[in-house]
């Protein structure tokens, strides 16, 4: 028989499994980006602010998702999207 707080422990274990998933998709292309930065040379002091905007902001990400702030969570989503593109920027400019 299910308790009501076995069913919010499997509930919380999904999502802290789909915010896993998340953070494991989206490193791909971050993590490229730095290693492409760092092997052209073109790392410098923006690099490093948009690297650092992007952690954070997925840190945050993670802790909205878990706790269940959808509007939030997608605003900071699209913010560490810019942080991407900002990097992508830098590494080709």
């Amino acid at each position: 028989m299910s308790t009501p707080r076995r069913a919010r422990c499997r509930f919380r274990g999904k999502r802290a499994d789909r915010t896993y998933l998340n953070a494991v998709e989206v490193f791909a292309p971050f993590a490229v980006l730095v290693i492409v930065a760092h092997l052209t040379g073109k790392a410098n002091a923006m690099t490093a602010f948009w690297a650092a905007c992007f952690f954070w902001l997925r840190l945050a990400h993670a802790g909205r998702l878990l706790a269940r702030r959808s509007y939030v969570r997608t605003l900071i989503f699209t913010l560490g999207f810019v942080a991407i593109v900002g990097m992508f920027w830098e590494v080709i400019t």
